[in-house]
């Protein structure tokens, strides 16, 4: 059984084939730059890589180059050799609680969600449509980013706007990064050698995009993103949490568009507003006391310990933290850095295991301590071919 999994974004497609007899892949790679002259292609498969550069129109032109590359390395000698294509789909709305076959009728309410999520969904309806034209027979799966967070009680989901705002413009927390928490929740489970349903954890996701989730019992109860991925943690490009005000003093007193703010807040603040830079591998080699680059580590460490503060308030206690995403995963240095001065709340991290290279997810908190640390590397593309399989076997079942 071969799954495709494809997160498309505005300008790019990323992909991934997997086995899903071993669970192992087959082929990954991305298209990017679509509809600009000399996108760039990169393929991996086996142990060779390849690199090549073409114009690229649309994202209907990218999968016909996606399926040749997949024929030619003879991954696929027939399209109908897949049994699905998983898609990666950043916002469901209060439509989607879980992973859904893509039928013409889901497209329509996913069309519906656009103003959503103006950058994200149209690409991934692209995509989507895309494969239709190529297989009308091939089965589809929508996964949600925000599925996830459909757990999330109503005091901690809704914001303290007028109530209309919530039942006919569907302005709440939705929260992100949904396919990551529910790889990461089941990874910790097995780390920790508990049922996932009595499994409490906070799962720290930090990349360029970055949030926080406070997950009880295998399912989320807060999470830092909010109605889009703006709210929330410092990121790469993205501001997180500020007064809102500052929005209305940028437009009336300084002649800011509405373009313009949220351009800047999108795409200027965050790690890049504050030392010009959002490489996080950058900014640890250029800190120093008193420069700019220490000041945005700073605001960005200051920012995840008062969410992790939060979110052992109202977990009560948490069997562990867990450290994910780009830099989770591969910086020592922020993970140490973030967990300093915790002690009060019995969280003790073991330096040495910290520092320590592996290949596998490991612990690295001090023997004994009552909250276990934990990196764990993501793999939202293995849990999005996971959903896609368990639907359509479900559908199945159901039949």
């Amino acid at each position: 059984m071969k799954i495709l999994v494809i997160n498309a974004g505005s300008s790019s497609l990323k992909f991934k084939l997997f086995k899903m007899l071993d669970e192992s892949v087959l082929c990954l790679g991305q298209i990017e730059s679509i509809g600009k002259q000399n996108s760039r292609i990169s393929f991996e498969h086996q142990a060779h890589s390849s690199e090549k550069k073409l114009d690229v129109l649309d994202h209907e032109h990218a999968f016909h180059i996606l399926f040749d590359l997949l024929f030619e390395e003879g991954l696929l000698v027939d399209i109908n050799e897949l049994y699905a294509v998983g898609h990666r789909v950043v916002h469901g709305g209060d439509l989607f609680s879980k992973a859904t076959k893509v039928s013409d009728e889901m497209i329509s309410q996913l069309k519906e969600l656009i103003p959503l999520a103006p950058l994200h969904n149209p690409s991934n309806i692209a995509g989507i449509s895309a494969v239709k034209q190529k297989s009308e027979s091939l089965a589809q799966v929508a996964v949600f980013d925000t599925a996830f967070h459909h757990s999330i009680p109503d005091y901690a989901s809704r914001y303290a706007l007028p109530s209309k705002l919530y039942f006919e413009d569907k302005i709440q927390r939705y929260g992100f990064h949904g396919s990551s928490y529910a790889y990461v929740s089941k990874q910790a489970s097995k780390l920790l050698d508990k049922p996932l349903e009595e499994t409490t954890i906070i799962s720290l996701h930090l990349g360029n995009g970055a949030s926080a989730c406070a997950i009880k019992n295998g399912r989320s109860i807060d999470t830092s993103m909010g109605m889009t991925p703006l709210e929330g943690l410092v990121m790469g490009t993205r501001s997180g949490d500020i007064d809102p005000s500052i929005i209305f003093y940028l437009s009336e007193q300084k002649g800011y568009s509405v373009d313009e703010i949220d351009l800047l807040l999108n795409k200027q603040s965050g790690l890049l507003g504050l030392c010009g830079d959002n490489d996080m591998r950058l900014i640890l080699a250029k800190a120093q006391k008193g420069n700019e680059y220490q000041l945005a580590l700073d605001i960005y460490v200051y920012r995840i310990k008062k969410y992790i503060g939060a979110y052992l308030a109202i977990l009560g206690s948490a069997d562990g933290i867990v450290f994910t995403g780009g830099i989770g995963e591969n910086s020592s240095e922020i993970r140490e850095q973030v967990l300093q001065g915790l002690e009060g709340l019995n969280i003790y991290f073991d330096p040495v295991k910290n520092r320590e290279v592996k290949d596998e997810d490991f612990f690295f908190n001090m023997p004994g301590a009552s909250i276990n640390l934990m990196v764990i590397k993501t793999d939202e593309e293995l849990e999005i071919a996971l959903q896609t399989r368990e639907v359509l076997q479900g559908e199945k079942r159901g039949n």
